[in-house]
């Protein structure tokens, strides 16, 4: 029980009274890294905006390239994308970053449409490293880091403010050593001890680091297993799912965790081999709270046949069926809104020692996701294409959890 208050005490002191919407945490995992060579590019996104779904973009005279993207429900405008991958193989994230500072007169947080842009339009990491060099799209009206990979092998992240960026290629050896880059909410390049997500990052980069020495490979599963569903914070060297007499009364601070009360949604796209068909990847991608959340795999291949629960519910109700399942599951974990009260979220709803908490019950249908798909893509990247019959069936027979109330 000392043990316990000792580090409730401890985490009163990095507890902040305002969420930060902007806490995304991201990682590019090369091909060196993982078990069958393809590379992953993973975002885990916090906003302002829980609700999310998938929309398909269709080629059109504004868009070379149809893509399948990550989407704010209720959103206004038509033309942002958080995260996605299109028919080339090019996928794109981004991260907030706070310590460059370099806005266009006329606004910014124009990320969203920068990256939709870039998805219908760019085929390569060269090709969008091109889009940013371009006056064409100068000012950006952007503070981020970019991550992207391609069907070509390219993969890189790039510290973009709306005048220049800096490029770091992570299969450069000077830059990525290790064959992996992790970023938050910070650039390198940025105010030194600028921005934030710092905790976050040193959570992100131990775990990846560690993988990458006992020479385990690193997958989307795992991504989400211990990063997006992680409680562990490195400052504090505690982990809550590790042990329980942390959270004594089943409440702690929302602080420095991966998961946090603004997270909406998480993806990691797993792209192709050079040579291989681009439409082979796979957007592994969780709407909603990751912990209350499983994980379903989209692919471009599929078009506007996405299946029906991460689409949107009707034609006035935007929102989609996963996501929604998730938030009302969410909201469990989080039930306090008055006062100081929103700053805590309520752990035994997650995680208890009777095995109750909504990852343990979603955790075997979450397992059972992956095993019953991967079985069926393994079997298509040896006949080259995705069997979109088999993946209409696969969508229509799984379990995806939507009773676990």
């Amino acid at each position: 029980m000392k043990k316990a208050l000792f580090f409730l005490s401890l985490a009163f002191f990095v507890l902040v009274s305002v969420t930060d919407t902007h806490a995304c945490t991201s990682a590019i995992i090369s091909g060196k890294l993982t078990p069958d060579g393809r590379p992953l590019l993973w975002k885990h996104r916090d906003t302002g905006e829980l609700n999310n779904r998938v929309d398909y973009i269709a080629k059109s005279k504004d868009v070379k390239y149809a893509f399948i993207a990550v989407v704010n429900s209720p959103r206004e405008d038509e033309g942002e994308s958080w995260m996605g991958v299109n028919e080339a193989g090019f996928a794109l994230i981004n991260t907030a970053s706070s310590n460059m500072h370099k806005y266009d007169e006329d606004g910014n947080d124009q990320e969203g449409k920068f990256m939709y842009k870039a998805l219908a339009t760019c085929k390569t990491v060269a090709e969008f490293e091109a889009m940013l060099k371009s006056k064409k799209h100068q000012p950006r009206g952007v503070e981020t880091n970019f991550g992207a990979i391609d069907a070509q092998g390219g993969a890189a992240y790039f510290e973009t403010n709306s005048y220049d960026y800096t490029k770091y290629d992570v299969n450069d050896p000077t830059v990525a050593p290790h064959g992996f880059l992790v970023y938050t909410n910070f650039s390198f390049t940025g105010k030194p001890d600028g921005g934030g997500g710092y905790i976050r990052y040193a959570n992100a980069q131990e775990k990846i680091f560690g993988r990458y020495l006992r020479k385990e490979g690193i997958t989307p599963q795992w991504i989400f297993n211990n990063l997006s569903r992680s409680y562990y914070n490195p400052l504090l060297n505690v982990d809550l799912t590790k042990d329980y007499s942390l959270t004594p009364a089943g409440w702690f601070p929302d602080s420095d965790f991966i998961p946090r009360k603004s997270t909406a949604s998480a993806a990691v796209i797993k792209g192709v081999k050079k040579g291989e068909n681009p439409l082979l990847s796979v957007m592994w991608t969780i709407l909603g709270y990751p912990p209350t959340a499983v994980a379903v795999p989209l692919f471009i291949a599929a078009g506007a046949d996405q299946p029906d629960f991460v689409r949107p519910n009707s034609e006035t109700d935007l929102n989609c069926a996963l996501c929604d399942a998730a938030l009302a599951r969410r909201a469990k974990v989080f039930p306090l809104q008055r006062g100081s009260g929103k700053n805590y979220f309520y752990f035994k709803a997650v995680c208890n020692e009777e095995g109750t908490g909504y990852m343990q019950r979603l955790s075997p249908v979450d397992a059972n996701i992956f095993e019953t798909f991967n079985s069926f893509i393994e079997r298509w990247y040896s006949e080259g294409a995705v069997d979109l019959f088999e993946l209409k069936n696969l969508y229509k027979t799984v379990d995806f959890g939507q009773d676990i109330r």
